[in-house]
This record gives C-alpha cells, structure tokens and sequence, in this order.
C-alpha cells in the first residue's frame, strides 16, 4: 500500500515527509522534486513568505544512487523562517519564554483557529494556525513528484492550469499541449493558457491587494495517458472518483472538488451528459466522442485524461481583518493578522496535482502491483495486452 505521513509546523524548524510503498528501482531526480517545490511558491499574489524559503528536497533514506530501493523515502524540507522564530517556537520550555511566544488571541473568520482552539483546549490559536497552515503542503508537493516520477515511467504526466481567479475567468476548452507549455515556463503569472485572460485574472489580485482583500479562483489537474481499468465499482472506497475528491478535499482553503464537467452536466440533459462510445476498428480501440465524465466512470479510469478540479476560497487571513472575539475578554475585536498571501490558486493547482499523483500511483500499485518497476512493468505490459486483444 503506497501511503504518507507530514509532519511540521509553518513556523518550525523542518517540514518531514514518510513515502512508503513504492517499488525499488524508480529513477528520482532531485532536480524534478526541486522544480516542483519551485512551482508551488510561483504565482502573482503570493505573500513575503515566499521571498524567504528556497524549497528542496533532502532525501535521507529509500533512495540511492538516484533510484528507489523499496524502503521508506525520508525527506526533509528546511523552514528558512525558522531562525526568526527559535525563541517564540522552541521545542523545550526555557526561562522566560512566555514573554518570547507570539500569541493568537483574535481567531480569524474561515480558519481552523477557533475550532481548533476549542477541540484541543489551548489558551491562543498559535498551536492550531502553525500545523493548520498550508507551508504543510510542501511536504505533499515532495510526495507527489515522487509519484510522478513513477507515474512517468509508465507515460502518465500530471500538471495544471488556472481556469479562474475571482472573476475573471478562462471559458473554453484547453489543449493537453497549453498545458504542458505553461508547465514548462520559467515565468509564471496566474498559470492560465490565455494571456488576455490571464491579465484579467492578474486585475482581480490588484484590486484585492488595493482593499485589503484576497481571492480564490478554481485550477484544473488533468492527468494524461491514463490506462483504463484503475479503480474500481466494486466497494464505495475502491471508486477512484471518490478517492480524488477526498485527496483535493483535503488541501487548505478547498471547498468544492468537480470530477469532468461535473457541474454542467448537473444541469444537462441526460443526452447531452455522456460520453459516446464508437469503435476504431483499425486500431483495435474503443474511442470517446468527448470527456465529460473526467475520464472516469463507476468509479474506473476509462482510458481518456483524468479531469479534475479544485474550488479555492479566498484566504481567510485579510490586512484588513473581519469581525471576531478576543480569546481572553471575549470582547469583540478584530481578527488577527500574519503575513499571508492574497490569492494562491496557481500554487494550489500544483498542490493538486501531487495529490492526484499520489492518488493514481497509489491505485497503480494496488492494480498492478509489484516490489520492483522491473516487476510492475511486466504486469502492466501483460494487463495492456489483454486490453488490445479484447
């Protein structure tokens, strides 16, 4: 079984990752990892966070000479920020730390301060804001290059596009090679195919900026070259449409998850809302007529790109902050205010797309199995065989 754990705070002195179950023998390249932590910190609105940390991936264990040996992958991500709050964040108590801790007492509306306050009975909402937070996803980025880099090795590529921010958004249909293009960029704006309306999504963050405000949007994740036959119908849990959603549910800040055109379709004529089945006899295939269904249907993958897309709040930490209660008076009072970023839809398409990563190698393995690539290889060539020779 091909599972993770986090561990770290936002403020903490290392972000740690566990990765285990993948096979011995998958190629990693630090360089891959790396452009991936990069990808997660780009984007037009991101706060002065990002200006401080240098994401790369510090392998400690299950890798060496750049391959998979079968065991736990170990990785470390060093919080540059740390050295700013050594005293306000120490592990061990020390003598007049109290004075030195940098306390919540103000929840903010939309964040897991308040709940989180009362569940685990803490006297602020620094304990709760520092785990809560998504620096946490960069461990999750770490993880799901892992799995792309195995994925890759079976011609299934994951990337992402921004189709809204605000406003502003991008209504038509978008080529596998836009995306591809936006992913190879050393630039990035709001990662969306088309620059006018990038630009317009750009205004969106400015007016933002301008009010004290932030901004959500909505990123779509495809990925590309999908086999048929992951997932399955057989129980609730095993439906990999249900899996994908719980993955993209999980990220900070996400409050809707959409498999294909989920939400037209929803409003459709049952004419109108499936895929069309036609068959290539020269080719020996079965062929889609389009992909409303996102690639997936009772729950297994149909062989078209896998579509999925994430719905992202605004970020609930504003400059001008709303309404709320002091935690020791319980007066009212305003919010309180961190350094944070004001929209973050780009970054969270690539953290969306890790999870998805993670998500299909997982099912990959539970298919196919194996406790080497050289072993999952030849499962999946002998499962395609079968396939073309229906």
């Amino acid at each position: 079984m091909l599972r993770f754990e986090t561990a770290g705070e936002s403020h903490g002195e290392t972000l740690v990752t566990i990765l285990t179950g993948l096979p011995s023998g998958v190629p990693v390249s630090l360089a891959f990892i790396d452009r991936q932590l990069w990808r997660r910190q780009q984007g037009y609105g991101r706060g002065g966070r990002m200006k401080i940390e240098t994401d790369q991936a510090h392998i400690v264990s299950g890798v060496r000479h750049s391959m998979t040996i079968g065991s736990p992958i170990a990785v470390l991500l060093q919080n540059r920020d740390w050295k700013n709050w050594t005293e306000a964040m120490p592990v061990e108590k020390f003598e007049g730390s109290d004075e030195k801790a940098k306390p919540v007492k103000r929840p903010r509306p939309g964040h897991a301060d308040l709940a989180g306050v009362l569940k685990y009975n803490f006297p602020d909402a620094r304990y709760i804001l520092e785990r809560a937070s998504a620096r946490e996803t960069t461990s999750r980025v770490a993880v799901g290059a892992l799995c792309k880099l195995f994925l890759r090795e079976f011609g299934i590529e994951v990337l992402s596009h921004v189709l809204a921010v605000g406003n502003a958004a991008l209504n038509r249909e978008v080529a596998w090679e836009e995306i591809e293009a936006l992913a190879a960029k050393d630039e990035v704006l709001l990662n969306c195919v088309d620059p006018d309306v990038e630009q317009a999504m750009k205004a969106e963050v400015d007016d933002a900026y301008k009010n004290g405000d932030t901004r959500g949007g909505i990123f779509e994740v495809v990925a590309h070259n999908m086999p048929i036959g992951l997932g399955s119908h057989i129980t609730w849990d095993s439906r990999l449409d249900g899996r994908l959603a719980q993955a993209i549910m999980s990220m900070q800040a996400l409050k809707g998850v959409e498999i294909g055109r989920g939400m037209v379709t929803a409003i459709s004529p049952g004419s109108k809302s499936q895929d069309t089945i036609q068959y290539d006899k020269q080719g020996r295939e079965f062929r889609r007529g389009s992909n409303l269904a996102g690639g997936l249907e009772g729950g297994i993958t149909n062989g078209q790109d896998v579509v999925v897309r994430g719905y992202i709040k605004p970020i609930s930490t504003l400059r001008r902050p709303l309404e709320s209660v002091d935690l020791d008076t319980r007066e009212p009072s305003f919010a309180a205010y961190e350094r944070s970023d004001v929209a973050v839809v780009p970054a969270a398409g690539v953290i969306g797309e890790a999870m998805v990563a993670i998500v299909l190698a997982g099912s990959f393995l539970e298919k196919f199995g194996g406790d080497s690539l050289a072993e999952t290889r030849r499962n999946f060539e002998s499962y395609q065989e079968q396939i073309h020779a229906y």
